[in-house]
């Protein structure tokens, strides 16, 4: 019985010793939050080892001092989406599947973004994707769907946070709010937000220009992978530096930053341009931590994920890459969607065009070889085969479906580097939370995502 009492004792000791702990965190001036969606160990490592091998380098993100384990189920499912995990990571509440900002039972639950914003400093929300997607809408909207975008907009508006930035606004409420993307920009600037599209006017605001909407684009931003293409246009890093510039002030901020378009390259098993979207939003990372460095008893830096997306395994034990992996290989994916596509569309749309007109394509794309067999990417008879069936398909009934012919040929080049993927959705794999600077011991042992905004919140009262 005496064992019994001395352990409760024990366990109340440390409960409430926590308890205090939370209750006298110092508060911190300038507070980031970086959130990879999509973003597990898999995605980060599969990063690392490409960087290291290519270019001698490493994910800084990798490098911090504090790496925690991070478990990301929903209040219904074991898998969560966007909206479940946004809302877990920024109101410290699970909540169900598709909804943001309100908990199970519909109550509006409190942002740390809210948090920042009611003490009175400035507040920042920044991402690649649209900007009243599932992940930066769980930081200011308070909705029973994610898939309410209208509303969702006028949630944004009403936050009066006064810096968001990335692609453009999403809709699917036409019937509902004709001109959706007119009506937003109106409602936004009637409320004294500046909107702004053009790159020059981007690059003119400066510090005092008051509230800022920046759409870079209508729906997402261009793909990293395909920065050739759009050489001129705003990419994360310029978002996150001109949003430093813009939230300093004596109170200091909370920014979020979104790479958003990690997922969705997951979702697609689309493993080269995953790592490109990982390796912008680690270069985004570290403009704050350069930031950090002129602030370094002021400034925390926490980077995290909503879920994992994809399966993605380092290892594919299928005929092409049994035992080995080799992620360097990936840097023969020269582009991804529009870019590509157009050049594969060009050859299926030719009058009489054959598989060989398509070599070229696929060679000058993703590497692959139909000669030298010492080449680690030559295509083997049975792979051809595989090639050739996409082709077929790509002209059937003269629709020239270029994703027919994308697909098998990212595929292919994907499993010779000896990477693999299990869905096209979500996993429960548990994702990795790592921090650095003022506040960053707060982050310790096995979390769950809404730890993350539990921890944060203390911080900016």
């Amino acid at each position: 019985m005496r064992k019994k009492i001395f352990l409760f004792l024990v366990v109340l000791g440390v409960l409430f010793s926590g308890r205090v702990w939370a209750e006298e965190a110092k508060t911190v001036k300038y507070v980031f939050l970086f959130i990879g969606d999509g973003m597990a160990l898999p995605q980060r490592m599969v990063t690392d080892e490409y960087l290291a091998r290519n270019a001698n380098e490493q994910l800084l993100m990798n490098t911090f001092p504090v790496q925690v384990p991070t478990v990301t189920r929903s209040a219904n499912a074991l898998v969560t989406d966007s909206a479940a995990g946004g809302t877990a990571l920024a109101c410290g509440t699970k909540t169900n599947n598709g909804v943001i900002g309100l908990a199970p039972d519909g109550s509006r639950l409190e942002s740390v973004a809210e948090v920042a914003r009611n003490a009175g400093r400035k507040v920042g929300i920044i991402t690649t994707v649209t900007i009243n997607h599932a992940t930066p809408a769980a930081f200011y909207g308070h909705r029973p769907s994610r898939n309410q975008y209208y509303a969702l907009g006028l949630d944004l508006i009403a936050s009066n946070f006064d810096y968001f930035a990335g692609g453009g606004v999403a809709e699917n409420e036409k019937k509902d709010a004709p001109d959706f993307q007119g009506r937003i920009t109106k409602l936004a600037r009637e409320k004294g937000y500046q909107v702004v599209h053009d790159t020059d006017e981007f690059h003119a605001l400066k510090l005092g220009c008051g509230k800022v909407i920046v759409n870079q684009s209508d729906g997402s931003m261009p793909p990293a992978i395909n920065r050739a293409e759009y050489e001129g246009k705003l990419e994360l890093t310029d978002l996150v530096r001109k949003g430093i510039e813009l939230l300093d002030n004596p109170k200091g901020f909370f920014m979020m930053v979104e790479g958003g378009q990690i997922d969705g390259f997951c979702h697609a098993n689309n493993a080269a341009a995953a790592i490109w979207e990982t390796i912008l939003f680690d270069r985004s990372i570290r403009i704050a931590y350069e930031f950090a460095q002129k602030h370094p008893d002021e400034t925390l830096i926490v980077v995290t994920a909503d879920h994992e997306t994809g399966g993605l395994t380092l290892g594919y034990s299928g005929v092409y890459a049994s035992y080995s992996c080799r992620p360097e290989m990936m840097v023969a994916q020269k582009g991804t969607g529009g870019v590509v596509h157009n050049a594969i569309r060009e050859v299926l749309s030719k009058e009489g065009s054959t598989f060989d007109d398509m070599k070229p394509v696929l060679t000058e794309w993703f590497g692959l070889n139909f000669e030298d067999k010492s080449n680690p990417l030559y295509v083997t008879e049975k792979e051809l085969s595989e090639l050739e069936a996409g082709f077929q398909a790509g002209k059937k009934d003269g629709k020239w479906s270029a994703s027919a012919m994308f697909r098998p040929a990212m595929l292919l080049l994907t499993h010779k580097a000896g990477l693999g993927w299990t869905t096209g959705g979500h996993t429960a794999l548990p994702v990795l939370t790592s921090a650095y600077g003022a506040g960053a011991e707060r982050f310790h042992g096995f979390i769950d995502n809404t730890d993350v905004a539990n921890l944060l919140k203390p911080l900016l009262n």
